[in-house]
């Protein structure tokens, strides 16, 4: 399937030249790209599928194009707000897309083993997520850290937006039992650290991520590409891609 084309968006941005060069790697043509400024429609024409890790703001001018032109998607975006989530869901209907917080093969694998350890550990165990990204990063938690979290609430039968608290500051009283702890660091050029800690009394189990490369978000984007060739409309993610659903 390497005779596919793509329409990179945000080419000129630290993820966008790491696409391109894992597209070069896999001798996949890159037909056309996008940044701040550019005209979109004509890029658009020249590919058959659009890798997108520019900026939610541009969430729904893309999904609009592609709807007219019937084009594959992958989105790596994240930080969307609740509406744009609703407008990527809507377009999944009558476009094949990949929607995922991490495109990395490792936190994928995360992903999976996250959900086993709640499953196995059991009702007993506190959870918290912490994760470290560059002083650059815009949105917060990472998409990855909320992908985590929503793993949790999910096994255990709670509500993200319900449950989750967002650090903890002044006179919070105990933790309650019920809630999932996440917690957000800033600092220099760190590309993606994440941690899931289940702690319960006299133990505590960690399940740890940690990018030293863009390169491997790149490759799996591009595979994730490739995928989507011949499959139907639909709101696919990395775990789909990677077969462990």
């Amino acid at each position: 399937m390497s005779d596919i084309k793509l329409l990179i968006t945000g080419s000129q941005g630290r993820m966008g030249q790491a696409i391109i060069r894992a597209a070069e790697a896999q001798n996949i043509t890159v037909a056309s790209t996008v940044d701040v400024g550019d005209a979109l429609a004509p890029a658009l024409a020249k590919a058959d599928v659009v890798i997108d890790f520019s900026s939610h703001l541009f969430c729904d001018e893309l999904l609009g194009e592609c709807l007219k032109q019937g084009k594959r998607l992958v989105i790596g975006t994240t930080g969307h707000t609740n509406e744009e989530l609703a407008h990527i869901r809507e377009a999944a209907k009558a476009l094949p897309i990949v929607f995922a917080s991490n495109y990395s093969i490792g936190v994928n694998t995360l992903f999976w083993l996250t959900r086993k350890a709640t499953e196995l550990l059991g009702p007993d165990f506190d959870l918290e997520v912490v994760e470290m990204h560059h002083r650059m990063k815009k949105d917060s938690p990472s998409g990855t850290a909320r992908t985590l979290v929503e793993i949790l609430a999910d096994v255990r039968g709670l509500e993200y937006d319900k449950d989750c608290k967002h650090g903890r500051f002044g006179d919070v009283g105990a933790r309650t039992p019920k809630e999932i702890g996440v917690h957000a660091i800033r600092g220099g050029d760190v590309v993606g650290d994440h941690t899931v800690i289940f702690s319960n009394v006299g133990e505590r189990v960690e399940l740890t991520h940690k990018a030293s490369s863009r390169d491997t978000f790149a490759t799996g984007s591009v595979r994730a590409a490739q995928w989507l060739a011949g499959k139907p409309a639909g709101l696919y993610d990395m775990q789909d891609v990677l077969g462990l659903k």
